[in-house]
């Protein structure tokens, strides 16, 4: 009990010292909060924005290299240059027996079709799919079932609806499963649904607006206008790599195959023009690291301006109490007493407004986040370390900006003290 009462008593005085300066606490309390607060907050809002975006990136398919059929630049294996490369299904066969840095490889196939249904039609974007191609592109049904191994190999007349695909034809029925959808007259089933997708890139068209059939079922019924794509060839190659540390190795594998298929030289970026999303995410990932470290600059800022703020607080309440400095000492106060005591006040005054700032960030991002949030942000996402961080530092500035303060205090002996005007 009585080291409980030692501990609390320097709190208690140091407390009642802060009460008895209340405008002046208040001023510097509230803009070490306002700093905390605020910097807190545009940390959050980062953390929401680059998470929003991800999720929506990966919409589309993570951490895909999507490759199109180009022009050569270059001469290679006795053929001129300017050359057009056509990729085929027997690429994608090499890519995945010779490319072992690639854990996935698809081709795609597709056609713009009439569709109807007994209660609307329209033309949509069909896609020809795989197993691995919905994989790949993050095409999941949310409603019955998707398309088999099964389905393909047997080239089955079954389909999956996009969202937007489902309100045109059946008019915003969702009980659809088992109905007949027309395209180009063949009738197809639909087998199931997919949920609304919020995308921010395609290169395509949006995957609402898509239907999605066997791929064997595409070669067969709808066949090519352009006769450049004839039977066993694909518009476009997608891979994933085993892992982003081989990002590198499985794009210098993937045109070794294709060049070699096709004689054109690997290192000719005009015969394999792709979409990186791997490095796409990188850049991504780069502009928010930039972001943080702008912040990381703006905290720097903010800890110092609220040093300053303790800094001027505790040399003033020095001044204000040297008389009762040297009236403490003269009845045996020690230095020690004494620099713990200003040491104590300023620290408990940063930490106070520190925790003050975080709850009224933690209350605001509460509120925000229990609204509807756009597609492209993910909320405030206030992460508790972040905040651990924030207090730490706040709590380490405090104690160095007080530091002066407090050893001019305990320095001064109790005849300068007393002398001085109250």
């Amino acid at each position: 009990m009585r080291l409980a009462g030692a501990l609390w008593e320097p709190v208690r005085q140091t407390c009642a010292n802060i009460w008895r300066h209340k405008l002046r606490s208040f001023l510097t309390m509230f803009g070490i909060a306002w700093g905390i607060a605020s910097l807190v907050l545009m940390s959050a809002l980062c953390d929401g924005f680059k998470l929003g975006q991800r999720r929506n990136m990966a919409q589309l398919g993570d951490n895909l290299v999507l490759v199109w059929n180009g022009r050569t630049e270059k001469q290679a294996g006795g053929q001129r240059a300017g050359r057009r490369v056509y990729w085929e299904e027997e690429d994608i066969r090499a890519i995945r027996e010779q490319c072992p840095a690639v854990s996935e490889v698809a081709g795609e196939l597709k056609r713009t079709v009439n569709a109807a249904s007994e209660f609307n039609s329209g033309r949509f974007l069909t896609v020809g799919v795989t197993e691995e191609y919905l994989r790949l592109r993050n095409l999941p049904a949310s409603v019955g079932r998707n398309i088999t191994a099964a389905d393909h190999e047997q080239a089955r007349r079954v389909c999956v609806l996009g969202d937007s695909v489902r309100k045109q034809l059946f008019e915003n029925r969702t009980d659809v499963l088992g109905c007949s959808v027309n395209l180009e007259g063949y009738p197809y089933m639909v087998i199931g649904l997919m949920s609304e997708k919020n995308q921010n890139s395609s290169y395509d068209g949006w995957d609402n607006e898509k239907i999605l059939v066997p791929q064997s079922s595409l070669v067969r019924d709808f066949p090519p206008t352009n006769p450049d794509y004839r039977k066993g060839r694909v518009m476009l190659i997608i891979y994933r790599p085993a892992s982003v540390q081989q990002w590198e190795e499985a794009g210098r594998q993937v045109r070794g195959v294709l060049a070699r298929r096709h004689g054109f030289d690997p290192t000719d970026e005009g015969a394999t023009p792709a979409w990186d999303m791997v490095k796409s995410a990188e850049m991504f990932d780069r502009a928010f690291r930039a972001t943080e470290l702008f912040l990381a600059l703006v905290a720097l800022v903010t800890l110092s301006l609220g040093g300053v703020g303790v800094m001027n607080t505790m040399m003033s309440a020095v001044a204000e109490r040297t008389h009762e400095i040297g009236l403490r000492k003269a009845l045996g106060a020690t230095r020690r007493r004494i620099l713990v005591d200003f040491l104590l006040e300023g620290v408990l005054l940063a930490l106070a407004s520190g925790a003050l700032g975080l709850a009224v960030v933690s209350a605001l991002a509460a509120g925000v986040n229990s609204l509807p949030m756009p597609d492209m942000f993910a909320g405030l996402p206030v992460k508790f370390y972040n905040a651990l961080v924030a207090l730490a530092a706040l709590g380490t500035v405090a104690v160095l900006s007080a530091f002066p303060p407090a050893l001019r205090a305990c320095r001064l002996t109790p005849v300068e003290a007393l002398r001085e005007e109250r």
